[in-house]
């Protein structure tokens, strides 16, 4: 029988999960087992999975489940060199140079397991099934906007954290910005057709903004893009890969502009590709932002887990966009599983 074991995050902030009791009911209906961790900060609590038949465990307790059973989590595992044998679902961040990403691979390969990617599960025509971005966009513009907010009376953006929904972080951000007494900022989204931009874009749209929306017909000429600079907020919800312009380089900080702000809310700073050369390392719930320049300033927003500020209905889009693919887990040989084992061959002849 195909067992799922749905793993407890580890990682502070995150209490998303990938799987809720509706989808976990289904897949015991199929005939997969399923076994979810207890967790002590996930969003949807574990009575719901109790009910629908599934199989609990204690926290943190993957590392001893059988040998056969498919861990499922969303971010990542402790970095503490242990060997992997298992196979894994989860957000690898590991095939775009990343170095972390280096370390993760190479514990695979000392313990056999596999990695199944969940960036790179894709149907036919190699579109992703199942994604947080729309979430990341929409909390990523938030969080941007909470930085900007915090500029105009001389600070920098104070901690962040989760939100009941969606309506609590509109009428939170929008006392904020009311506050400012300031009018409010301009906003150019980069990646505007994607999922992570439309969330941003609508974003922006519901605080009132003006948003200048760009996608690949506008950055086909390549970078950089001074046009970026007549904005107070930058927002970057492109996907890195080899090619990707370099929108805002380290030279721009030094320029005229009007930009204090810069969301990427894809944060790649630990690739080869990352777009927005002008950080090196992502930033966190308590240090929102980071300041690259001053006079006038410049501050990045780069946390790398945005979804997890609404956690409920990240996880709850999630996990139904994901079913039909954990539906077909008993047929790991085919379809999006088998693609996604390629893409980790592929990468693993690197290690």
């Amino acid at each position: 029988m195909t067992h799922l074991w749905v793993r407890a995050e580890q990682r502070p902030n995150e209490e998303r999960v990938g799987l809720t009791p509706e989808e976990a009911a289904a897949l015991i209906a199929k005939g997969i087992r399923v076994t979810v961790e207890d967790s002590h900060n996930r969003a949807i609590p574990i009575d719901g999975y109790a009910a629908a038949g599934c199989e609990i465990a204690a926290e943190n307790s993957w590392p001893s489940a059988p040998s056969g059973a498919i861990i499922f989590g969303l971010k990542e595992l402790p970095e503490d060199g242990t060997p992997l044998p298992h196979r894994h679902i989860m957000f690898g961040h590991a095939f775009k140079g990343q170095h972390a990403g280096k370390r993760l691979l190479a514990r695979f390969k000392e313990g056999g397991g596999t990695l199944y990617d969940l960036e790179y599960l894709v149907d036919e025509d190699g579109r992703r099934v199942a994604a947080f971005g729309y979430w990341a966009g929409y909390a990523g513009a938030a969080v941007s906007l909470m930085t900007w907010a915090a500029q105009q009376g001389g600070g920098t953006c104070p901690p962040v954290a989760t939100y009941p929904g969606r309506d609590a972080l509109l009428a939170a951000l929008g006392t904020q910005l009311d506050g400012t007494g300031a009018a409010r900022p301009s906003a150019i989204v980069i990646g505007a057709l994607g999922r992570v931009g439309t969330g941003a874009a609508d974003l922006c749209d519901a605080m009132g903004m003006s948003v200048t929306r760009w996608d690949m017909a506008e950055t086909a000429k390549g970078g950089p893009f001074p046009e970026i600079l007549d904005h107070d907020i930058f927002l970057n919800c492109i996907f890195a890969r080899p090619g990707t312009p370099v929108f805002m380089p380290k030279s721009a900080l030094a320029q005229d502009r009007r930009l204090t702000v810069i969301g990427d809310v894809a944060c790649d700073p630990d690739s080869d590709y990352n777009p927005v050369p002008v950080y090196d390392a992502a930033t966190t719930w308590a240090e929102p932002a980071t300041r690259v320049h001053d006079a006038p300033p410049l501050d990045v927003m780069a946390i790398d887990n945005l979804p997890s500020l609404l956690p409920v209905e990240s996880s709850t889009d999630y996990a139904g966009q994901l079913l039909q693919s954990l539906l077909t887990l008993d047929a790991l040989d085919q379809g999006v599983w088998a693609r996604a084992e390629e893409t980790y061959k592929t990468h693993m002849k690197e290690v």
